[in-house]
């Protein structure tokens, strides 16, 4: 496989092991360009994020143990849909981001300013 990148043209970092993220689970937000939702975005929860995205129609912090997920809570890093990210930005309620760990793909859906207006590690 090729290395991956992130917004900043370098090398992709992880985003979370704890809880473990990522489309393929394996703690980062890549493309292998198979992901429909494109959950390339490493975003830091909120709580006010996880209430936009369980009214938007996706519940990230209740907890669903049959498919081994804890549900997220605020302070926990995790792989978004790039369109979601996006979509609560556009709503106020985006997440702050690590750039370091968003893949590259992400600016098909947001601008490396928002992203970075939104960082943690900027």
């Amino acid at each position: 496989m090729t290395t991956q990148l992130n917004v900043l043209g370098e090398e992709l970092q992880p985003c979370s092991f704890d809880p473990l993220t990522g489309y393929y689970r394996t703690g980062c937000c890549e493309n292998r360009g198979d992901d429909p939702g494109m959950h390339v975005v490493c975003a830091v929860m909120t709580d006010e994020f996880l209430a936009f995205s369980k009214r938007a129609g996706n519940d990230l912090s209740t907890p669903m143990p049959q498919y081994g997920f804890a549900g997220l809570k605020d302070g926990d890093q995790w792989c978004l849909c790039a369109s979601r990210w996006q979509e609560a930005l556009e709503a106020g309620a985006a997440p702050r981001v690590r750039l370091a760990a968003t893949h590259l793909s992400a600016l098909e859906y947001a601008s490396l300013a928002d992203l970075t207006a939104h960082a943690v590690d900027a």
